[in-house]
């Protein structure tokens, strides 16, 4: 199991911007702001979900987090725990709770991509772990400079966005 509350950092989006070879995500806590790089298409669904834009069918992470609600299931939370080579390493933590079993806490190896996309469709809170948020350099200015930069990718500017 992950570590105690107090060894966690929360974090949450502070933009979406598209790149070259997909798209840049930017958490931050207030007083600073890490980044990491995911697919175009799971940034389009994360910036959906967060300007509130639902669309006709349910996509893939609103399938997963709909499968786990009828289980009596629900995400508790996430939180990036390291990083290797580059690569983030998350964990999902899922709670349930129905007629056939008592409360239980499940931990599971994810993406952060993936779980972004979950914790903003549910509300859940996301971390990263204090001692790797430490090691992290602080990326706001890379954040300002990007702002600064006309997108040059195939993404409109619709698909992404600054919250």
């Amino acid at each position: 199991m992950l570590s105690a509350m107090n060894d966690l950092i929360r974090v949450e989006p502070i933009a979406l911007l598209p790149t070259q070879a997909g798209c840049a995500v930017f958490l931050g806590d207030g007083s600073k702001v890490i980044v990491f790089y995911i697919d175009p298409g799971v940034g389009a669904s994360i910036n959906a979900s967060l300007s509130g834009q639902l669309p006709p069918r349910p996509l893939t992470h609103d399938l997963f987090l709909l499968t786990l609600q009828a289980f009596g299931g629900r995400v508790s939370r996430a939180v990036i725990i390291r990083m290797e080579e580059e690569v983030y390493y998350a964990r999902l933590i899922l709670e349930a709770e129905n007629e056939i079993m008592e409360r239980k806490i499940v931990e599971i190896d994810a993406r952060p991509s993936d779980c972004l996309a979950l914790v903003v469709r549910c509300g859940a809170p996301f971390y990263v772990v204090k001692e790797l948020w430490d090691r992290l350099d602080d990326m706001t200015q890379t954040l300002e400079e990007m702002r600064d930069q006309k997108p040059s990718t195939p993404l409109s500017d619709d698909d992404l966005g600054i919250f």
